[in-house]
């Protein structure tokens, strides 16, 4: 806990000299605001905006109602306020948007922020909206430089990540491990759980055990409502600060992401989320990182399922023999295959799912050996 604060204290006073030096070098960021579908009405985001502004940040309200104190930009309709939201962004009049949709490309996806419920520390969520990759595996590694490139910009220069007990997770792992091994710097989480590893589970997410955790964006997105929202039954999310900016390769726009059941202290969070990536300069951080992951093969790790030797039906099982020692670590969606593997070695085993996950079966006397060849063909990181 002693190291937890000592973070939290060194977050805060860098964003501190942040907004000290921007303050010195020129204008306070601008981030514009679109608020027209909001589920609550313009009202409650007016009471976002008129909150976040301040000596630090300007809000520029796009919308059709107005208040006294926040710069506002009247439009009619919602496709006014997205042609105003992107000349704005366009032109340079304003340095970032938070809106409650956005068209990203594929590439492209959203890094939320939250707060862990069992001891109220932030953590990111990577991802929460729009799409890294089409292929689930590729999208989770891609997933956790996304994280990482925000929480640098923010202002944690060492982030520790941890990967959610999903499907694909053991094969993000081992992808990230490999990118780590090639020389890209990942510091890896421990889950709080007993066994350990960076592979969290669902008491990790409420205890924020890591600063990036990384899921799939569907998966993201329900947990950002759900720590957003679980106060309030649901319709109202009063925590956090939103689904995050857009992050993706080449990508220069800076747009975060709310919903439509966002409230005022999760939208002004998101305005500050959104000065704060100005300040700490995020597309330089962004083409760093992304530099770095390619040199160390980050466009090589396509994401791809190991191949077993042949399918399970097509290879004849060794003698059935007594199995009691697991092996974990392996996807759910590769146990088969992992079997069928060491069926094609000799070694008898079988799948099974124990209290932390998937598991393979073998004998005692034989767990070593197996080990070995799941690792040697790409099913243990």
């Amino acid at each position: 806990m002693a190291e937890e604060v000592k973070r939290i204290i060194g977050e805060t006073f860098l964003e501190l000299s942040q907004a000290l030096a921007a303050g010195k070098m020129g204008r306070r960021p601008v981030i514009a605001l679109s608020g027209m579908s909001s589920e609550h009405g313009e009202e409650e985001v007016l009471n976002g905006a008129w909150a976040a502004n301040g000596p630090d940040l300007e809000v520029a309200y796009i919308g059709s109602a107005r208040r006294e104190g926040v710069r506002c930009v009247t439009v009619s309709s919602e496709e006014e306020a997205m042609s105003s939201l992107n000349a704005m962004l366009d032109s340079g009049e304003a340095d970032g948007a938070v809106t409650m949709h956005y068209p990203f490309p594929i590439g492209v996806a959203t890094v939320g922020r939250v707060v862990s419920p069992a001891r109220g520390t932030p953590f990111y969520l990577a991802t929460t909206t729009g799409t890294s990759s089409t292929d689930r595996v590729r999208a989770m590694i891609r997933n956790a430089v996304y994280g990482i490139i925000v929480a640098k910009a923010y202002g944690n220069p060492d982030p520790t990540v941890g990967i959610a007990n999903l499907d694909g997770a053991r094969q993000a792992e081992a992808g990230l491990k490999q990118l780590a091994k090639n020389g890209y710097p990942i510091r890896f989480a421990v889950s709080q759980r007993a066994d350990g590893g960076c592979i969290l589970r669902g008491n990790d997410i409420l205890t924020g055990s890591a600063d990036v955790i990384v899921t799939d964006t569907l998966t993201g997105n329900i947990l950002t409502k759900m720590l957003s929202a679980f106060t309030t039954g649901g319709s109202y999310e009063s925590t956090g600060w939103g689904y995050g900016p857009g992050i993706g390769e080449g990508y220069n726009r800076l747009v975060l992401i709310v919903s439509r059941a966002s409230g005022a202290s999760v939208i002004a969070g998101a305005l500050a989320y959104g000065a704060q990536m100005v300040r700490g300069g995020w597309k330089e951080v962004a083409a760093k990182q992304f530099g770095l992951a390619k040199k160390a093969g980050f466009d090589l790790l396509e994401g791809k399922k190991p191949d077993a030797p042949a399918a399970s039906w097509e290879v004849k099982p060794p003698s059935k023999e007594v199995v009691t020692g697991e092996i974990s670590g392996i996807d759910v969606m590769d146990i088969d295959k992992a079997v069928s593997a060491l069926w094609s070695q000799g070694i008898y085993a079988e799948g099974g799912m124990g209290c932390t996950g998937p598991v393979v079966l073998v004998a005692d006397s034989k767990c070593a050996a197996a080990t070995v060849l799941l690792q040697k063909n790409g099913f243990l990181a």
